[in-house]
């Protein structure tokens, strides 16, 4: 029998961690979390994390997990997800995986073998030295010659996934995109109720606005001034998520208080846009158009008869 789970998915700001606490009210539910910032500790404000109080007693998982010096990967947040995930349903419970994180989301949808190419440290090495040197476009070049679709897909200062797919490239002589083309076609593990919140653009990005202004009121300066007492440094990649990059620019003198909340909130809207357009691919997603709605009460109920729906079919 396969296991049942909730996804709740959608761009950020769009209302997904108050919706999935209601959901998780509702039938009987504990939440976990798909978001690739709230997994550090001491990062509370700059990652939006839902204080004791939002949590209304509904556990939460994979918050607060790891330092915010350690390296984390999509492989390690499958492992420890697909553990909390089975420990709710063994206790009964229905797991809800809410979050904007697509890559940490399709490691639980899609059966991605991350064990079928070996690490390779000294190439990876050599491949960050190269880009010291030469710059992130010439490794990116790199790729255009042996993944031609992962070239097209990755940023050019995605530099982590660039060296990933050349290193999966070099020990398997096979393109990343290929593993990824072929892990979709096999079974997975769960059925899924899958969906996705969205609403006016304009709607969006001014809920964003105003999140990135209460964050300043809550103060996120100070977080930030903390974490850099703490030692965390701007070049980790827990400082490199928005709000805090950002916030280190401020720190540093090179951006003015007005000037680094502009900053984080167009680097916030524009990440929501590419939020929408890697959500918007996965056909398996129900979206829930809240401006549709006059209150939460009425999206969850909706979003209710839909898990039900879905799961008395299976």
């Amino acid at each position: 029998m396969k296991k049942n789970i909730v996804i709740i998915a959608g761009p950020t700001a769009s209302g997904k961690t108050a919706i999935g606490i209601e959901v998780a009210k509702r039938i009987n539910g504990e939440v976990v979390s798909a978001d690739s910032m709230q997994i550090y500790k001491y990062m509370d404000i700059g990652s939006a994390k839902p204080t004791k109080e939002e949590m209304q007693g509904i556990p939460h998982h994979m918050i607060d997990i790891i330092d915010p010096k350690q390296e984390f990967s999509v492989a390690l947040y499958r492992e420890m997800a697909v553990k909390c995930i089975d420990d709710i349903i063994d206790r009964g419970k229905v797991p809800i995986v809410v979050g904007g994180t697509g890559l940490y989301i399709n490691s639980l949808t899609y059966p991605l073998d991350f064990t079928e190419t070996a690490k390779d440290e000294e190439y990876r090495k050599y491949l960050q030295k190269l880009a010291e040197e030469k710059g992130n476009k010439y490794v990116h070049e790199m790729l255009k010659e042996v993944d031609p679709e992962s070239y097209e897909r990755l940023h050019v200062n995605d530099l982590k996934r660039i060296i990933r797919a050349l290193e999966v490239y070099k020990n398997t002589g096979k393109p990343i995109s290929e593993f990824q083309k072929e892990s979709k076609k096999k079974e997975i593990d769960y059925n899924i109720a899958y969906i996705g919140l969205i609403m006016d653009r304009e709607k969006l990005y001014e809920r964003i606005n105003k999140r990135v202004d209460k964050m300043f009121e809550q103060g996120l300066i100070e977080e930030v001034k903390r974490l850099k007492e703490m030692g965390y440094t701007r070049d980790m990649i827990s400082m490199q998520g928005i709000g805090y990059k950002e916030v280190f620019d401020y720190l540093d003198g090179y951006l003015t208080l007005d000037e680094v909340k502009d900053i984080i909130k167009q680097n916030t809207r524009r990440y929501a846009k590419r939020q929408l357009t890697w959500f918007r691919r996965e056909d398996r997603i129900r979206w829930f158009n809240l401006d549709e709605y006059n209150n939460i009460d009425e999206v969850v109920d909706d979003i209710i008869k839909y898990i039900e729906g879905k799961f008395k079919k299976i």
